[in-house]
């Protein structure tokens, strides 16, 4: 008596029923069911319209001139709700972003400024949920770095301000622009000057009220 043979002839004892050649193929298919379905391409990249400055310009105190930058188009941004396999992931499109915000200092002629407030306008994709800008925020966070230290080997050299803390720097804010036409979610950083001194010692500079 071969294996094969004994292991029929026990299971034939017990009340076993050998399994019907079609279960296994069953079994695959309920697995290629759960699976989740490719996202739908987003389409070609768009160029939203430009955000409204005027509300904006309002918030910010002794507010002076005032840039509008469409971030260059990005494959992958960066958002609190990720989960890099790894670090150098996350290293390299910051890496990108924050070169895509370096890129725009010479045509977008931004000059070095002593204080600034920023304001965040994502121009999310056009479906039907909400959206918190917030996310978006190691964004926004790599595309400043870019901006300020345009060289990350020589972080002495700044560009945009002295540097990016609470004495020269308000916000970034966040605001919900226009959706993209198509393709992926695209970003609008508004500098605007401030020609007064942030201290947290004149609290009508820092928030717009006093006392």
């Amino acid at each position: 008596m071969t294996a094969a043979q004994y292991t029929a002839l026990m299971a034939g004892r017990r009340g076993a029923q050998p399994a019907p050649a079609s279960a296994v193929p069953q079994k695959k298919a309920r697995k290629q069911a759960t699976k989740k379905a490719a996202p739908a391409h987003p389409g070609l990249p768009s160029t939203p319209p430009a955000p409204t400055v005027e509300p904006l310009l309002a918030m910010v105190p002794n507010a002076g001139r005032h840039w509008t930058l469409l971030m260059p188009y990005a494959e992958a941004m960066l958002t609190s709700n990720d989960r890099h396999p790894n670090w150098r992931v996350e290293h390299r499109i910051r890496k990108g972003l924050r070169a895509d915000a370096t890129s725009l200092i010479v045509p977008m002629r931004v000059p070095r400024l002593e204080r600034a407030a920023i304001f965040f306008v994502l121009h999310p994709r056009s479906l039907k949920r909400s959206r918190d800008p917030l996310n978006w925020s190691p964004t926004v966070k790599a595309y400043v770095d870019g901006l300020v230290t345009p060289n990350p080997k020589q972080p002495k050299e700044r560009h945009l301000l002295p540097d990016d803390d609470a004495e020269h720097l308000l916000g970034p804010y966040p605001v919900i622009g226009e959706p993209v036409a198509s393709g992926l979610a695209r970003m609008s950083l508004v500098i605007v000057e401030v020609t007064e001194p942030l201290t947290s010692g004149n609290a009508e500079t820092v928030t717009g009220t006093a006392g």
